[in-house]
């Protein structure tokens, strides 16, 4: 799916776009998400998992979404540069249809901008736009308070822990939470 263009203005004033990622924007996604999973430990993956992922793998994957009917990423550039990224995945099953699934992730500069917030926003309308979806869903991992604030911010509820289920470098094991936002 395809996110048309939308600017907004930061809260440090700035302006931001977002867009859909094209293929020409590969190599830049790429770098942001290298950046950001090193950054946090709340990414699935770290840094080095990246390292043999190539340019035309990270163009396959930007389009498996801009030419899906069931999955579309939304881009957060700040002056030209790749600032944060967001998809929304649509379940296609007869039993699970009225499900989507969201992931987010931005650069640490460019927390408390206010982008995080937009990108739920924007998530959330394509959701209900397309009918038929009752609830949208998410996993964080066990310390993610920021993240945890902002999901519940935006209505979501923690359903579920799935105990140990991401192991850290330092070989500690920490929970990963389920989120519902209902949206009937």
């Amino acid at each position: 799916m395809i996110f048309e263009e939308k600017k907004f203005k930061l809260k440090d004033g700035r302006e931001a776009l977002f867009r859909s990622p094209c293929e020409e924007d590969a190599e830049g996604m790429l770098q942001f998400i290298i950046k950001a999973s090193g950054e946090t430990d709340y990414l699935m993956k770290y840094p080095e998992e990246f390292e043999d992922f190539t340019l035309e793998e990270e163009k396959a994957f930007i389009n498996n979404d801009y030419f899906s009917q069931n999955g579309l990423m939304i881009a957060c550039f700040i002056d030209g540069r790749v600032a944060g990224n967001c998809q929304l995945s649509f379940h296609s099953g007869i039993k699970d249809r009225h499900r989507a699934s969201v992931a987010i992730a931005l650069l640490q500069e460019c927390w408390n901008l206010g982008i995080g917030t937009r990108m739920f926003e924007e998530m959330i309308r394509i959701a209900k736009e397309r009918g038929g979806i009752r609830q949208i869903e998410l996993d964080f991992i066990e310390g993610n308070s920021r993240a945890r604030s902002l999901y519940e911010k935006m209505g979501f509820r923690i359903t579920g822990v799935k105990q140990d289920a991401i192991r850290m470098k330092d070989d500690t094991f920490v929970n990963e939470y389920m989120m519902i936002k209902r949206l009937i």
